[in-house]
């Protein structure tokens, strides 16, 4: 028989966010697998670290952090094949995944790979906007709200065409699109109450109004929150 892989999404960055499910499979298969930088330590193996027991055989997935498609294609396969060799051999494998394994993740890639020959299951995982709102205490919707999430990656017009279009909106993959995001909300008169958002859930988070961030760029870990009706519950 074969094994399993469970997919576990361990949240933004606070070990406290792991659901039930995901601390008890973390516990109960003997590998544990994640994805790593091409060097050094893995952030989702660093989250799960205090539900993680002695004793687990360790399987980094290691992904080139900034790739195009073809070299990223090449590591994918080969963390499949070692996975594959894991569950070939009748071992389940716990696959830490950053966030939810499906938002956004490297875990759909994996199992794109391994569903049509393994036992997949998913743990959902908290989302970094989720984690974002409730450390700012801001509501994502409410009543007949549409909610977007909006990578800043897109072009000026997409991003325009965007915000006309929902009520609640969260930006990510912020990065060197930052300042070219907080002139678009400025335009569209949403820069006031919108809230800036770093490394929610980790030890050094930080949460401030759009307005107050000085710099030009933002690192990964960041996002932009914002709704158009912003005062309505106060």
């Amino acid at each position: 028989m074969t094994g399993i892989l469970h997919g576990i999404g361990v949240g933004p960055g606070d070990p406290e966010l792991l659901t039930l499910k995901a601390v008890r499979l973390i516990a109960a298969c003997p590998v544990l697998a994640y994805p790593a930088p091409e060097s050094g330590p893995s952030l989702a193996r660093e989250i799960a670290a205090p539900h993680v027991p002695a004793g687990r055989i360790e399987c980094p997935v290691r992904l080139p952090i900034e790739i195009e498609r073809h070299p990223a294609r090449e590591a994918y396969d080969a963390g499949a094949g070692l996975l594959a060799a894991h569950l070939s051999a009748g071992r389940d494998v716990a696959l830490l995944c950053l966030g939810d394994p499906l938002f956004y993740g490297s875990f759909m890639y994996l199992h794109a790979r391994l569903a049509d020959r393994f036992d997949c299951r998913i743990v959902p995982g908290v989302t970094s906007f989720a984690a974002s709102a409730a450390l700012s205490g801001h509501a994502l919707a409410a009543r007949a709200d549409s909610v977007a999430v909006v990578p800043a990656t897109l072009d000026d017009g997409e991003i325009e065409r965007r915000i006309a279009a929902h009520e609640s909106l969260v930006f990510l993959k912020l990065g060197r699109h930052f300042a070219r995001l907080k002139a678009l909300l400025e335009r569209a008169g949403l820069a006031a109450d919108a809230l800036y958002v770093e490394r929610a859930g980790m030890t050094d988070e930080r949460c401030m109004a759009l307005a107050d961030v000085a710099h030009d760029q933002a690192p990964y870990f960041s996002l932009v929150l914002v709704h158009r009706r912003a005062k309505a519950w106060k």
